[in-house]
């Protein structure tokens, strides 16, 4: 780094295998709004996920045009929703374990997996590391930063639950994908937001992706999203 360079810090985004690939969009959306830096690293198993949703291929040789696509798409699949600025995501492949993120002298904020599979649950409880988004998850608790797990499964056998338990006394924070319909939500999109606003708020990065409550029955049906 040369003399008066700030040192890039990302935010490290894993998108695992789980329904709900329109909640990563959301989140990698607003990050890269809020000016800030993405790693992304996108399972194998999520770009099975991704093809099944929303028609679209993930490819390494190809994933700036796959992933400008996919985000300028809403929820609801309609191509050309958003205009989205990826100049500062630098995407690892899944299989390399020996990128940036998978060492803890590696500079980043956190980390946030955005959707987190049970089996990804299950691999970063156990410290399995199969593959970088695990690694990138072990080297963000070892380290001390923030990692927000995602969850999108129900229902919740023990099993799951004690693997999320063990993340929570880790220092993770597991926030299930859960929409809430108190601020006015009137498209799909609207409820993919809540989740993907409730993640930054985890991280605490700033947004504008859903009305906050304020104290006001009946507000959200009233004035609707913001």
């Amino acid at each position: 780094m040369k003399p008066g360079q700030t040192q890039r810090r990302p935010w490290i985004v894993g998108v695992s295998g789980a329904s709900g690939t329109p909640y990563a969009a959301a989140v990698l959306r607003a990050l890269l709004d809020a000016g800030e830096s993405v790693d992304l690293v996108v399972s194998r198993a999520s770009r099975l996920t991704l093809l099944d949703e929303t028609g679209l291929p993930f490819r390494d040789a190809h994933w700036q045009n796959d992933l400008r696509e996919w985000l300028a798409r809403g929820a609801d699949g309609k191509p050309g929703t958003f205009d989205v600025d990826i100049d500062d995501v630098r995407h690892w492949s899944a299989g390399d374990l020996a990128a940036g993120p998978s060492s803890g002298s590696y500079p980043s904020k956190g980390m946030l997996i955005v959707p987190a599979s049970t089996a990804c649950v299950a691999g970063v409880a156990l410290g399995l590391s199969k593959d970088l988004l695990q690694r990138a998850a072990s080297v963000t608790l070892k380290e001390g930063r923030k990692l927000v797990v995602a969850v999108r499964e129900t229902p919740l056998n023990g099993q799951t639950l004690r693997h999320l338990v063990s993340l929570d006394d880790a220092g993770a924070t597991v926030l299930p994908a859960s929409p809430a319909f108190y601020a006015g939500a009137t498209h799909i999109q609207d409820l993919v937001d809540f989740v993907a606003g409730r993640v930054l708020d985890a991280a605490g990065v700033e947004h504008d992706l859903y009305r906050r409550w304020e104290g006001e029955l009946g507000g959200g049906s009233r004035s609707g999203t913001t």
